[in-house]
């Protein structure tokens, strides 16, 4: 199994000598907006995180695809995260996020520092890298459309990223296929920088009987049960999507510990 997470424990509270029923029912059901970046939170795409190290473990770069909230980011972390068990050549695993980066001097500095090299750029990053191998995972790609960032960053990831022992291995999230993402190729005629070495992994929403377990596993450590009407209305509500499906759990989750009060 390419997860090895431990079972979450929601009822321990050291410091809280008196526990009240609203403590011991701490809501299990976060993150709400943000990506998982805890171990024993993150659920599901076992299938996903397979197929993207046998693409990574074939030479080749990757691009995660898929709509708002459907759960790239928290994939993309994960990932890294197992980067050190199942990478067949040992890689640095690098993680930035496109949103906190506005233009192309702090992407690069942002670079440097997580690798831990002196800042550069061009051919001195080149340079830089020659000894270094980073599996670099970048969430929010469609970000590098944005003012501050040109055509030329894709192209300069692209050469460092093409070859099976290239210093970059890339693992991009976006919300659509790059081909589409960046327009200014398609104008001149050429194919996206990065379509050209990213295989596609397109992110679907979990099916109901994912739903399912995924509400069990949260409650697992609780005291709260949802009604079989209830779950079902979640699964119709949310339509697969992870961080949806989060949201409307803890809101019915606080309407329980709420009755408890």
């Amino acid at each position: 199994s390419y997860i090895t997470a431990p079972e979450p424990d929601y009822t321990i509270y050291p410091d809280l000598p008196n526990n009240t029923v609203s403590e011991l029912n701490q809501n299990p059901f976060i993150p709400l907006t943000a990506k998982v970046d805890e171990n024993y939170l993150f659920f599901d795409r076992e299938r996903e995180i397979r197929r993207v190290f046998e693409v990574l473990n074939s030479g080749s770069s990757i691009v995660l695809i898929g709509e708002e909230g459907i759960g790239k980011s928290s994939l993309l972390w994960m990932i890294n995260q197992q980067a050190k068990n199942f990478l067949k050549t040992e890689r640095q695993p690098v993680f930035l996020d496109l949103n906190l980066l506005h233009n192309e001097s702090q992407f690069y500095s942002e670079l440097c520092h997580e690798i831990g090299i002196p800042d550069s750029k061009d051919y001195q990053l080149t340079r830089n890298l020659r000894s270094c191998k980073i599996l670099l995972a970048i969430d929010n790609v469609g970000k590098l459309t944005s003012e501050g960032f040109t055509r030329n960053i894709r192209d300069y990831l692209r050469g460092l990223a093409e070859g099976s022992n290239a210093p970059l291995k890339l693992i991009l999230a976006a919300t659509e296929p790059l081909n589409n993402l960046f327009k200014d190729s398609q104008e001149q005629g050429n194919t996206s920088p990065l379509a050209g070495i990213c295989q596609e992994e397109h992110i679907h929403p979990w099916d109901a009987a994912t739903m399912r377990a995924f509400i069990t596993n949260r409650l697992a450590r609780t005291s709260v049960s949802f009604t079989a009407e209830e779950i079902i209305q979640l699964i119709q509500e949310s339509g697969g999507h992870p961080r949806k499906l989060m949201q409307l759990c803890y809101q019915t989750y606080s309407r329980y510990v709420e009755s408890l009060q």
